[in-house]
């Protein structure tokens, strides 16, 4: 079965939260940095340790907004915002700019999927994703067959 959706062109604001979401998401560990340099003030006491981590957390999140922020205006990536329809199935994601030109993307090169209340999340690499709202879908049934796929494949459970 191929699962053909209807063109849409993909939301800079929510591709940027959904490359935040999975930065923080995949380097949980710097949470940790943080606290263990707000915790140096049990050793040296001073709050000088709680403000250097805050402004070092806040320097770390505000860098991956502005790259995702960037990415949405470069025009190297500037075809992944323009109105583009795919083909889903069992071997590939084929991502057709109209019907006669398209990229066929396999799934080896996806990472990691999460699914939101409201969309598929394909993730390509840290600053590369694909999101599928699920009003691009015909049916409820293609929706399942696209999560069955994912689960096949390993990037859900």
């Amino acid at each position: 079965m191929i699962v053909k959706t209807k063109k849409y062109a993909l939301n800079k604001k929510a591709y940027m939260w959904a490359g935040l979401k999975n930065v923080l998401r995949e380097q949980w560990w710097v949470l940790l940095i943080a606290l263990a340099i707000s915790s140096m003030t049990f050793v040296i006491p001073s709050n000088w340790w709680w403000i250097g981590a805050l402004i070092a957390l806040t320097l770390y999140v505000l860098f991956w907004v502005i790259q995702f922020a960037g990415v949405t205006q470069l025009e190297q990536s500037k075809m992944l915002f323009d109105k583009l329809s795919y083909e889903i199935d069992s071997r590939q994601i084929l991502i057709k700019l109209n019907s006669k030109q398209g990229m066929p993307m396999k799934w080896d090169q996806i990472k990691r999927a999460w699914i939101d209340k409201k969309q598929f999340v394909f993730v390509v690499n840290k600053a590369q994703l694909m999101m599928f709202p699920f009003s691009v879908f015909k049916t409820h049934n293609e929706i399942k067959f696209v999560e069955s796929i994912l689960k096949r494949k390993g990037l859900i459970k």
